[in-house]
């Protein structure tokens, strides 16, 4: 339960209005919304410091609407990943605050002021904090840095779905795009952006070596992303997962192959305690 609805209990039990028994029942009950194809956690971003995410691959869009209008109702703001133009297509008139990323192939819906107000006129009942914000998102003011880094053009569309993770965490995003080892120059020339970060994502296929030499330049955590790309021997983004694994830069760390949604949101969780704290 969001801290907000546990203000709203707390002033009805001083008010009267709720007994004890009734008041530590709910804030103690298990937060589950059960839309018939999926068991929502949406107590997830108060445990975990972000809501539940969408895989859209293989859900229909029938359900997905269920499950966005469930997470928009409890305050959530919304992300689905592995989204296809043609759910997108269908998904876009029923939740007109929504943007799909067709490189990345992401469904997003930041419940702010305006998109809390489109979603209104469009039938949904979003539950949005004192300012406007959705409850279940951690607080808009406070935002850390994330840069993500591609070796070549090739890997944009996993780090496509890097950056728009991070940014539904609330980060501040930028992306730095074919900077590969093969042009050594082109990465040295970015090495401004880079040192202000509070987490990079590096995005790499072939031999996977760019995350080394990312590391060895910053003084924040680098995320290692594998991509599929390569020929042969790159055997499907296994030869730059190893490379990555075996880094001898220590502030890198690895996810999986492809896997842009977890380099993003452990980016965004780092950053976003890095901003606290400052």
């Amino acid at each position: 339960m969001n801290p907000h609805e546990i203000e709203r209990l707390a002033r009805r039990l001083l008010a009267g209005e709720l007994s004890v028994d009734e008041f530590t029942g709910r804030v103690s009950a298990p937060e589950i919304a059960d839309v018939g194809e999926a068991q929502l956690d949406l107590d997830r971003a108060r445990r975990c410091g972000f809501p539940e995410v969408v895989f859209a691959e293989g859900k229909s869009v029938a359900a997905m609407e269920k499950i966005f209008d469930a997470l928009l109702k409890n305050g959530m703001d919304v992300l689905a990943t592995r989204m296809t133009a043609q759910q997108a297509a269908e998904l876009g008139p029923r939740f007109p605050a929504g943007t799909y990323n067709p490189v990345g192939r992401t469904f997003r819906i930041p419940l702010g002021p305006k998109a809390a107000g489109e979603q209104r006129r469009a039938g949904h009942q979003p539950k949005v904090g004192p300012e406007g914000w959705s409850v279940g998102r951690a607080d808009p003011t406070v935002s850390g840095r994330v840069t993500v880094v591609t070796a070549g053009t090739s890997d944009l569309p996993v780090a496509e779905e890097a950056r728009e993770t991070a940014l539904w965490t609330g980060a501040q995003v930028s992306l730095i795009q074919d900077v590969g080892v093969a042009g050594p120059h082109r990465l040295t020339a970015n090495l401004g952006q880079l040192q202000t970060a509070d987490a990079v994502v590096v995005v790499a296929g072939m031999e996977g070596a760019l995350p080394s030499v990312v590391g060895g330049h910053v003084a924040c955590p680098v995320i290692a992303v594998p991509t599929s790309i390569g020929y042969g021997a790159s055997f499907g983004g296994l030869a730059a997962l190893l490379g990555m694994l075996n880094s001898c830069a220590a502030n890198v760390t690895v996810v999986n192959i492809d896997g842009g949604f977890k380099g993003g949101y452990i980016a965004g969780l780092i950053a976003r305690n890095a901003a606290r704290r400052k």
